[in-house]
């Protein structure tokens, strides 16, 4: 089967949503634990804005790997890399954000408690390395055959 071309209005429309994410994270600051643990709404907001920016990664990163590679990714780890040997991400940019989907797990799954401490710490490094994704599948996206 003959690989496709990826659909320019999939990635747009899941970027356009990574940036509102972003943006809504961004004006949360830069919570620590102790604010975490004090203002659960607060707590909740963070964990459903990381989780959304790893999904949406995600469905770019697979998408493309479909499109590009002719295979789909067998985990949200994997589409990382697929999406690096696809020519889309830098392979420390995939490398970068691969950690990111063991906290989505554990957000989305409830897989054990929580570390308060490590979800603060995820919200700085989820900015950069998300912002940074954004720009380079954009730039990716508008280049002749991206």
């Amino acid at each position: 089967m003959t690989p496709r071309a990826p659909d320019p209005d999939v990635i747009r429309q899941r970027l356009d949503a990574m940036r509102r994410a972003l943006a809504t994270l961004a004006s949360a600051g830069a919570p620590d634990a102790d604010e975490l643990r004090a203002d659960p709404i607060l707590q909740a907001a963070v964990e459903r804005l990381l989780a959304r920016l790893v999904d949406l990664a995600v469905e770019i990163n697979a998408h493309v790997a479909s499109a590009e590679l002719g295979r789909a990714p067998g985990d949200y780890r994997e589409s990382f890399e697929l999406a690096a040997e696809a020519g889309v991400l830098p392979e420390d940019l995939a490398t970068s954000l691969r950690p990111s989907v063991g906290l989505r797990n554990v957000i989305v799954h409830e897989y054990l408690d929580l570390d308060l401490e490590r979800l603060a710490g995820a919200v700085p490094l989820a900015l950069a390395g998300y912002e940074r994704f954004v720009a380079t599948v954009a730039a990716w996206a508008i280049q002749p055959g991206g």
